[in-house]
Formats: C-alpha cells, structure tokens, sequence
C-alpha cells in the first residue's frame, strides 16, 4: 500500500507506517496500550509519526501480539471477539468441499455462526460472482483497514484453495478513498472503486466451479506460514493472463491486437501462450471478454459516453450484440447498469 504521494513506495517492499496506524484503530478504541504492542513487536512507536515503512515481519508479528494481547483476531473491530484460532477453524470447515462456490458459501456461513457485525454472502449475476463484505461497525470505528483486509484475507486463501490466482475484475469499496489509496494497485490489481453501496469483490463465476486441491496437511502447512503468507499476492499478476489483459488494456483498440501479436510481445508462440494460458485457466477470448467488461464497466460508470460509441469502441459490429453481452456478462443492459450504479447518481 502507498498513499498517494512518491514518497510512500509499493506495498510489496514493506508496509507504509499510515497502514500500521489504521490497524491499530480498534486497538484504541478498546483502550489498549498500542505503544506497548508496537515495541513488543519489535517497531518503534515513533515510526508511526512519520512517512515510512515497516518490514512484513514486523507488520506480522505486530498482528500475532494484537491477536494474542486482546484474545481477538478481529483486533478489536467486531463486537463479539475472534477468539484465536477462528480464521484456522474457518479454513479447516472449508478446505473438504468439492469447489470454490461451496468453499465461499460455507466460509461465509461460519462467519455468520461467530460475528454479529460481519456479514459476507457470494452472489452471482450472468457471469460475475460478487463476494460481499458488511460491517455494521457499531462502535463507529474507521474500519477501512479492516474491511480491506478482510476482503484480501478471503481473496488469497480461496487462490491458494483452487491453487489459481484469481484474478478480479473489480473491487468497490464501501467507504472513502484513505491516504494510502495508490496502494491499492498491490492489494487488488484490477479497477477499484470507492464510495460505493458497499464492499466487494467481483470476477468471474468460472472460479466458483473449480475444485480444491488442497488437504488437510496443506491447510496446516498454510496455516502455519500464517499471518506472512496472507501479507502478500498468493501468485505474483506476472502471470500470462495478467500480462495480457495489461497491454489489451494499454492498447488503442481492443479488437487491433491479435493474439500472435500478443505473443511475440511475450517472445513466445501463439501456440505454447494458448497452452499457458490453459494452464492458468484461462483462453484468449475469456481475457479479451474480462477487459471488454471492464472498459465498458468504467465508461458507463465514470463518463457520459454514449452507449453505442461504447459497443463501438469495443469492436462489437452493433449496439444490440454489446447489450447482449453486457447483460450475460453482468445480468443487467448497459443502460440499466448505468442508471444503477453512475458516480454520483441518486440512490434509487
């Protein structure tokens, strides 16, 4: 994470000190001593009071002595305390069913069995799946650190359960945008939006339908390498799939760029990168659908711009086959979509 000037760098070389503030806020509202937390695990509490970063060692082992000081692994933010060992009960519910749509399912019904203020709930709309955060947040507390951690916290276990990086179309964020807003880049490297109804992460219903690969004695082997191994991208978005839909995304013209193009850009062959891609999960036509939807989600979101320079702009050869694929994509036409979620439109 990094807030929005230079002077903060990425997420993946350390944790900015603005971030190890936020988490701490639950800490102070229940009255914990957080300098003493600090220098327990190993970080001087005057770091706090500037623009700096903090080891992901350090950033977890300052988690381990929060969870263990309040015996609450929300760290203060719900009302009725994680007691430790929640998070691995919750994995160990989850790691035996068949595939990703039940794992979710059933995650989120665990949760709802040991929080009063937490809610998550997975639904599914044409052929995005959206996993839902909400937090009542009784006690008032800025609770940003926590619903983002939250929401990457479910997105890199649910990866490592399929053994695939799932790679998210967009995030909305149910609050406003927090110093460290460049950052998230790093968390969520896809479209992210704040201000909106409420906290979720979007992409597509296929993952649902892949299985788990992991065990019993994976999951111990997870959970022992943990909070460390959650700090960071299950798998790095240097994957194939990941390259790609960066330069469709880049490229002036979606439907301009071919995918022998494509592959010789990656100095491989069209056929070994249509294998790599099989291996990732992924075909040409689904990245080229999953950038279509984003580029079409921002225009009729952010802009004015109208619906048929949008299906134009896409290379689709008319308005009516973008308003087909739009509503299989998102269950919804463009124009109702737009009426729906426009920045800056009025609650219907």
């Amino acid at each position: 994470m990094a807030d929005s000037s230079s002077d903060l760098t990425q997420i993946r070389d350390g944790i900015p000190t603005i971030v190890i503030d936020a988490q701490l806020a639950g800490a102070r509202a229940a009255g914990v001593d957080t300098h003493a937390l600090l220098a327990e695990a190993g970080i001087n509490p005057d770091l706090l009071d500037s623009i700096g970063q903090v080891s992901r060692e350090k950033f977890a082992a300052l988690l381990r002595v929060l969870w263990n000081s309040m015996a609450d692994e929300s760290g203060g933010y719900l009302q009725r305390p994680w007691q430790p060992g929640t998070f691995a009960m919750m994995c160990h519910a989850t790691i035996n069913c068949p595939n990703l749509r039940r794992a979710l399912l059933r995650s989120a019904r665990f949760i709802g069995m040991v929080s009063d203020d937490l809610q998550i709930e997975l639904r599914e709309n044409g052929e995005e799946a959206c996993l839902v955060f909400h937090h009542d947040n009784r006690a008032g507390i800025d609770n940003r650190v926590f619903l983002e951690s939250i929401a990457v916290l479910w997105l890199r276990f649910a990866s490592w359960m399929i053994d695939r990086t799932i790679l998210l179309d967009r995030v909305n964020l149910g609050f406003s945008a927090p110093a460290y807003a460049a950052g998230y880049s790093d968390m969520f490297p896809c479209p992210h939006y704040f201000e909106q109804e409420e906290t979720c992460l979007v992409f597509s219903t296929r993952y649902l339908q892949m299985p788990l690969v992991r065990d019993e004695q994976q999951l111990s082997d997870f959970l022992a390498r943990a909070p460390e191994c959650l700090l960071t991208q299950y798998k790095s978005d240097n994957s194939f799939t990941g390259q790609i839909r960066r330069m469709l995304l880049q490229h002036d013209g979606i439907e301009n760029l071919a995918l022998d193009q494509v592959a010789s850009r990656l100095y491989t062959s069209p056929q070994t990168l249509r294998r790599r891609l099989k291996d990732e999960g992924n075909t040409w036509q689904d990245i080229k659908d999953s950038v279509r939807r984003d580029v079409a989600i921002y225009q009729l979101r952010q802009h004015d711009t109208p619906v048929a320079e949008i299906a134009e702009r896409l290379g689709f050869s008319e308005p009516s086959a973008f308003n087909r694929a739009f509503k299989k994509w998102t269950g919804l036409t463009p124009g109702a979509y737009r009426d729906k979620y426009r920045v800056g439109a009025e609650p219907a």
